[in-house]
Order: structure tokens, then sequence, then C-alpha cells
């Protein structure tokens, strides 16, 4: 079964690419590909009360095939006294529970719809960042598939065509330190996948003269990881690469400082989205905005206070808690995501009637607590500031309340001069409510996914609720 939209009569889709094209087609995936990127040119372009009228019928036909299917929330609603029929509206989801990472470890087996074969369920796991790695399933070739029509419908915001060359700069691990090639092409050599965990002052050089003879029209990469090429290069007076026309970033939270280093170093746009692997929400900036973009098609999004209740009017900050629309065979219905965003309001001037997140500020394991309990986002920290100007590396590491340690990289250049100056800033930032420590370090290991993590916050956040 799953939640699959008739749209019967709907004019093929035209790709770009006809190499792409024959590949697609070779695949089972395609028509689940080709069936949400021609959904998603039509829906761009509904108004609100079109968009409601979908995720309604949406939202109707992923609880009638939980409760039938799905034994977990079969248990969940009979706990209740309900029926599918009793919630009409995103609005109604409140009378069903919060769906915690907790719960999803321990009742996996019973998330799993039962009229799909075994042999569709595809094993994915979290990263883990928010000290609580989860697994789930996809529906094999599928829900990949599907995912990457929504990504391809938020690229075109900004030009992306499938015949476009891309850098792609995320946790790949490529080539070795013996060859000293770390990339290698990939999509029939439209793609250049380069080695995070080689990026280093001494092979920097030879990966910038590589993407100059490249010549790729994007970027892809994780913030950190783009973070570390666009400092060299602005330390080192190096132009930007001429062909690049955006830098795609995602998997992480985009920092107003990063997207002003990233910015000026390449001298174009910085295009941000925000998902999970969960495939319970996807966001995304569009031409004319930073205002990240809900897709109504992918899931329902609620923001909640602390109270478990919706947070109202526009710069109110909650808990990211999502529906997902798009994956049936593993239902998350009012997930708890552990991320923290601030609620939009109003149509964009691009002319969508898509509902707006005004920023992500992260998960709650990237805010430190003051020591009077209140949450400061890692937004807040400014690392592009003369004041961090030799420093390498950095990261916070929080286990009390109102008390961080600060790992600092040296550069060559730094003295105690910038130590007394980084503690000044960093007092002003957190208004003198957290005592930092800073301790030097040779390197900061990333994660396991090749992510730079800039708070490791030890205190068991999710407990609190926000407090700002």
């Amino acid at each position: 079964m799953g939640v699959r939209m008739n749209h019967r009569g709907l004019k093929a889709l035209r790709l770009e690419d006809s190499v792409t094209a024959r590949a697609l087609r070779i695949l089972p995936a395609y028509s689940a590909y080709k069936e949400t990127y021609t959904l998603l040119k039509r829906s761009r372009r509904w108004s609100r009360e079109e968009l409601a009228a979908y995720q309604a019928q949406a939202l109707s036909c992923l609880l009638d095939h939980a409760y039938e299917n799905v034994p977990y929330y079969r248990r969940v609603f009979r706990e209740r006294g309900l029926v599918p029929g009793d919630i009409q509206t995103p609005e109604d989801l409140a009378l069903l529970p919060f769906l915690t990472r907790e719960d999803l470890q321990n009742n996996l087996a019973d998330l799993k719809a039962r009229n799909y074969p075994e042999a569709a369920f595809e094993y994915v796991t979290t990263g883990g960042s928010t000290g609580i790695p989860v697994g789930f399933y996809y529906e094999k070739g599928v829900s990949r598939a599907r995912e990457w029509a929504f990504m391809k419908t938020q690229w075109d915001r900004v030009g992306y065509r499938f015949a476009d060359r891309c850098v792609v700069l995320r946790g790949y691990v490529v080539g070795s330190a013996e060859d000293g090639i770390f990339w290698k092409k990939t999509l029939c050599g439209r793609w250049l996948l380069m080695s995070s965990h080689h990026m280093t002052e001494e092979t920097m050089p030879a990966y910038i003269d590589r993407i100059r003879k490249f010549k790729p029209r994007f970027i892809q990469a994780y913030p950190s990881v783009a973070v570390l090429l666009a400092r060299y290069m602005r330390e080192h007076d190096i132009e930007p690469f001429p062909t690049v026309k955006a830098v795609l970033c995602g998997s992480e939270n985009l920092y107003p400082w990063q997207r002003d280093l990233l910015t000026e170093s390449f001298g174009c746009r910085v295009f941000s989205w925000y998902g999970n692997s969960e495939q319970t929400v996807l966001a995304g900036e569009c031409e004319e905005s930073t205002r990240y973009h809900i897709f109504p098609e992918y899931g329902i999004v609620e923001l909640i206070g602390r109270d478990g209740r919706p947070v109202e009017g526009p710069g109110a900050m909650g808990e990211v808690v999502t529906t997902s629309l798009v994956n049936p065979i593993c239902p998350l219905i009012r997930y708890r995501t552990m991320d923290v965003a601030i609620l939009g309001e109003g149509l964009c001037t691009c002319g969508r009637a898509y509902p707006m997140l005004e920023r992500v500020e992260g998960r709650l394991q990237e805010f430190i607590v003051t020591k009077d309990h209140r949450f400061i986002s890692m937004t807040a920290v400014n690392m592009h500031s003369d004041v961090f100007d030799n420093v390498a590396q950095f990261q916070f590491y929080q286990r009390k309340e109102g008390e961080v340690l600060m790992r600092v990289v040296k550069k060559p250049g730094y003295t105690d001069r910038d130590t007394e100056r980084i503690l000044r800033e960093l007092d002003r930032k957190f208004e003198g409510d957290v005592d930092v420590t800073i301790r030097f370090v040779g390197t900061i290991p990333r994660t396991p996914r090749g992510k730079y993590q800039f708070l490791i916050q030890d205190l068991p956040l999710g407990q609190w609720g926000i407090s700002v």
C-alpha cells in the first residue's frame, strides 16, 4: 500500500541530460523518481489551500495505512481509543503521542509495515550526532529515488542541471597519503568526490589546483568541510573559482559565520537545506530568500515548546516534530527530531506558498547551557572574526551547566594575547553566564561520517525542554 497519490495523465518527465536519463530508466527506482519530480514541478505553483488539501489527503492515507499494517501504530490508536478518522487535519495529530528516538529503538520491529515483503526493507542508521544513534528502514531503491527528486527540485532553484560538474566535499575517504591523490570522479565524470579526511595545510594547494582544473559549476559540501577550504583561500589571498555558481550546503547546520566566510571566499551564492536521514522533514532556501521553505509534500512539521504545545507567533522557537509522508514502509509520526528552529511567517517573494522556518538553530546538542539554565545556540558564537584568526580549529565541550572547555588547535602565529582576546569575546557573547577554559590540542577528531563537531554536549538537554 503506502502513500501514493494518483496523478494519471501527467506528462513524462524531461531530463536535461540524456545519458543520465538512460541510466535512470534501467533502474526500478526511475518511476518513483519520475512521479515525485513531476508532482513537485506542479505543486510548487499551488496555493496554500491546494497544498493543505494535498497534505490532508496524504495524511489520511498514511494514518489508514499505519493503522492497518503497522503494529506499533495499531497499538497506539487502540490505547487512546482512536481510529484514523478521528484525525482530519495536521492539527489533530496532537491526539497522538510523540515518537522519540528511544521509542524508535525499542519498537523498530513493530514499526515495519506488514504489507511489504522482507526484501523491500533497507536498514539505515543515523550518524548518532545527538548521542542516540538509531536505525530505521527505507523502501529499497524507492526511498532514495524519491529523495533525489526532492533534492533535485531544491537545487533547480539555483540552476542545477544533471549535466553540471560538481565538486563534492562531504564525508568521503578517497585515496591515500601514499599516492597523494585524494579524489575520484563518479556519475560519468560529472562529480568529483574529494576526501575530507586528507585536507591539511600541506595538501590544500593540490585540492585547489584540482578544483580549478575540473571547472565545477557547483560545490556540494558539509559546511564544516567547506569552511576548511574557504579559510585557507582567504588566508592565502586565493581568488574564487570562476566557474562555481553556488555552494550547496547540507547535512549540518549552516551557521551565519560560516555563510559569511563561504560567500566571501567562493564569491557566489551559498544555498542551504535542512533535512534528516529519517526522511521526516525537508526544507531549503529559494532563489530570493535564505529562509527555509518546508516541502509540505514531504512531511508535516510542528514546532513544539517546552510545554509540549505548538509555539505561536513569528520568531517563536521550538523543537521540530515531524510526520513523514514519503516513507510508508517504516512510518514515523510525530517524530521528535531534537532539532530546534524558529518559525517563519508570511509569503516569500518567490511565489511558493510553502510554510517557512526563519532559520534552523541546530540540534539540542548544539546549545550551551548557562549558569541559570538558559540555552545559547552555537549560532551566537561567531567565529568569522579577527579574534579567531590564529585558531586553526576549535571545539567546545560541556558537561556542567555554566562551564565549557574550548579545545583549540593553534596556528603558528598564536600568542597569549590571542587567548586573552578570545576569552573576552566569548565572555561578551555568553553575557558572563558561562565560564570558559581554553585547552590547546594538536588535532580535533572528526565524527565517523567526516564532520567537524563544534560542540560536544554531555548534558541531557532532551529532558530539559527549550529555554531561551
